[in-house]
Order: structure tokens, then sequence, then C-alpha cells
């Protein structure tokens, strides 16, 4: 089926929000500060810094994980929950606000697969004609959009299934980083290293002490995107499956 008489919604408000703000948590957690303090414990004499540098490096090698997305910025809470891996593959929901969801399937590198709920929809096309509306609603209600991955209306969702460009944000060689108690994230053994922040803000990453040393969550609290990142399912396949022909909609 083609979507030709609709106007396609604007779909890449909700990850644009997402991937943004997922860059703020990023800066807060890694920008230059202080030498670090160097206590004993997990990871030995190594500094916060350096923790936090192997983490994140460690991170960025995980052939599959799954990330959970909580920003609890004061105009609109955003949310994202997606699973990807190294192959192309990625699922999950995006939400911004308390309603508006887009639900995304990417299979293989060729198509990407987004569905949006109703209240995503009239949003998207409240500033249209009655009869534009209801078009809309009519091709797309429960409904999947099929587009190319080289729609650039695809790009900013698909950068949230892509893990370099979701970590990018993080750079190396951060100080000030400062060690903290052991923990458990997920039912995982982790230790909290923390970077304070202007303003009373501060960055908290939790980073796995058994196995390998993978990032689990961040937690940024204060300034104006507070929120947590949350890493987790770490090497499990990615369930990515295409939908039905007979509810996809075409809009190449």
């Amino acid at each position: 089926m083609h979507a030709a008489p609709c106007r396609r919604p604007r779909r890449t408000a909700v990850a644009a929000a997402l991937l943004g703000a997922a860059s703020a948590l990023c800066a807060t957690a890694c920008g230059p500060s202080t030498d670090d303090a160097r206590p004993a414990g997990p990871f030995g004499e190594l500094t916060g810094s350096q923790i936090v540098d192997k983490a994140f490096a460690a991170t960025r090698t995980a052939k599959s994980l799954t990330v959970d997305i909580d920003l609890r910025s004061p105009d609109e809470p955003t949310k994202g929950y997606l699973a990807l891996d190294d192959r192309g593959r990625c699922a999950g929901t995006l939400t911004m606000g308390t309603a508006d969801t887009a639900e995304l399937v990417k299979a293989d590198d060729k198509n990407v697969y987004l569905r949006f709920d109703e209240a995503f929809l009239r949003e998207q096309v409240k500033d249209e004609s009655p009869e534009t509306q209801e078009a809309t609603l009519d091709a797309l209600r429960g409904r999947w959009m099929k587009s190319p991955v080289s729609d650039p209306d695809s790009r900013d969702m698909l950068a949230l299934c892509d893990l370099k460009e979701l970590l990018g944000g993080f750079g190396p060689g951060a100080g000030g980083i400062v060690k903290g108690a052991e923990t458990t994230v997920g039912g995982q053994r982790a230790l909290a290293l923390t970077e304070p922040g202007e303003d009373g803000a501060s960055s908290t990453v939790y980073v796995a002490t058994e196995g390998t040393p993978y990032v689990l969550r961040i937690v940024t609290k204060g300034g104006e995107e507070p929120g947590t990142i949350t890493f987790s399912k770490y090497g499990r396949p990615v369930v990515a499956t295409v939908p039905a022909a007979k509810d996809v909609v075409v809009t190449d």
C-alpha cells in the first residue's frame, strides 16, 4: 500500500531530541576537570578517568546491547528503548511526552519500518486541513511506514541505532572523575564514578566490575537535561522482525 494521498509525519523530532539529550549527558559526564582521586578498589590503581575511558572503549566494541533512555526534561519528558547490534539490526520504541510513541524496526541495511500511535499522528498533522488529517490517520493508523535507510527523514531515527554515534559525545581524557561505592545495576556488580558539573549538576557512570567493564548506566542530576541512560543485555540476539506486507505503507 502506498501513502501518496497523505503527508508523512515529521517523525525525526523524537529521535533528534533523544540523540541531542543523550549527547548532552555525554558532555556532562566527560567534560574537562581536575586530577582524579586514586583510592584503591575495583580496577586497582586506575584513576576514575582511566576507568571511564576503559569502559566506553569496551562498550563501543559490543556486538549487541539494549539502551534505555529516560530524560526528565521539565518541558517534555522523552524516552527510548532500543535493542541494536553491529550487523545493523535495531528494534524498539521512542516516546516524547506522555503519549506520542513511535515503534521502529530495522532488520537490515536497506529499509526501516516505523509505526506511530494515534496521538503522535494527530500531533504531527494538527495544522493540516480536516480532510488531510483524516486521510493521514486512515492511511497510517496501526500500520508501519517503510522507508529506505538512505531517506534523509530516517537519519535521526537511525542515529539511535548506531552505537558509535550514540556514544559519540563521550571523549577520552576527562579528569576529576571520582571513584565511588560499589553497587548493583540490573543484577550486575558495578562501580560508581562521579564527575561534579556546574551549578550543582553531576553525572555518575556505573561500570561493570566483573567480566568486560561495560558501561551499565549513566545518571545525570541537575542541569537542563537530567536523566538516565541504561545499557544492558550485552551480547544478546536482537529480534528485528519485518512487519507483514499487509500492515506496511510504502513511502518512497
